[in-house]
């Protein structure tokens, strides 16, 4: 049975060969699965959850090889449909040594041609989180799948997570994107927003005054994700801000979802164990902050996303040799 079940867009990536350079300047890439969710399903799985995987792909040689790849992680795909006559979306990314990076989309149906009826309400009711992005919130058809899975979720009493990820290119304007990403928070017990993306979404750089927003939304924890500056979190009860461990980074791809990954592992074990989310004290907050900093950090050690991912005992070793 999964315990985590992620929602969303399963792309294949391909990475640009060199840095700072635009798509269009690249002089090759390399393929590779990716996908935010989908990052966050095997980040997960690899770290210790029970995880399963719903979204859409084309019925052709790219969406059996995103298929293959999740399957060989041991994420669940009994909810990963393959639609004939859509073509797996693809992605183009050209990274930057800031962290930033250069996105290019080719698809026919949206980065996650989801359908209502590709919704198993039974099997989201079964798991203990569900996990979606922003992305899937853009195409009608794919906003009214993920409406759906969320209420199933929230109807069960599952964890529900929210981690929004603007991309300018597949939205109509920044109002337009804007307004349907804020649609997330509402129902959302976790939302994780990365520090480009809180100014742009809540209005203010202030951590406490976009956390509060959150909290009038209905959100129990809310993280802002610094990059190497590490995180910062905060509920109605704890806050704080967690640094981030010093790597020799090469890529940042997959890293905010590696982080994601880690810490919905961590949190559907202290849900496992009989810990409700609204009662976690500063210290435990601030042990599995840290741990996906650090989860985070280790896959910007290596290029590509889900190849980058780390393994739970790897990620052990690692905290260790850093004082974790």
């Amino acid at each position: 049975m999964c315990e985590l079940i992620c929602l969303g867009e399963l792309i294949v990536d391909f990475c640009a060969t060199v840095a700072d350079v635009s798509v269009g300047e690249a002089p090759g890439f390399t393929k590779g699965p990716g996908g935010a969710p989908a990052n966050v399903a095997v980040a997960a799985q690899r770290l210790g959850a029970q995880t399963g995987f719903i979204g859409a792909v084309g019925d052709d040689p790219f969406g059996a090889f995103l298929a293959d790849v999740l399957a060989s992680e041991g994420v669940d795909t009994v909810g990963l449909k393959k639609v004939p006559g859509t073509k797996t979306p693809l992605a183009f990314v050209a990274a930057r040594s800031d962290g930033s990076g250069d996105f290019f989309f080719y698809h026919d149906g949206g980065l996650a041609p989801l359908r209502e009826e590709f919704i198993d309400e039974s099997y989201i009711s079964a798991a203990t989180a569900l996990h979606f992005g922003s992305i899937s919130r853009i195409e009608p058809a794919a906003r009214a799948a993920t409406d759906k899975a969320r209420a199933a979720a929230s109807g069960a009493g599952l964890l529900v997570s929210y981690d929004p990820n603007y991309r300018p290119r597949l939205w109509r304007d920044s109002d337009q994107a804007r307004s349907r990403i804020c649609e997330g928070f509402v129902g959302s017990d976790v939302v994780k927003i990365s520090a480009e993306e809180w100014g742009f979404l809540l209005g203010t750089d202030d951590f406490g005054a976009g956390a509060g927003q959150l909290f009038d939304a209905g959100v129990v924890l809310a993280i802002r994700s610094e990059g190497g500056d590490g995180a910062s979190f905060a509920t109605t009860r704890a806050r704080g801000h967690v640094t981030a461990p010093s790597v020799e980074s090469v890529e940042f791809t997959g890293a905010g979802d590696a982080f994601v990954g880690l810490l919905l592992a961590d949190l559907v074990a202290a849900k496992r164990e009989g810990a409700r989310l609204d009662e976690l004290d500063e210290s435990t907050l601030r042990r599995i902050v840290g741990r996906a900093n650090a989860a985070g950090a280790l896959t910007t050690t290596r290029p590509g996303a889900i190849p980058a991912l780390p393994r739970r005992d790897e990620l052990g070793a690692f905290l260790q040799s850093h004082g974790g």
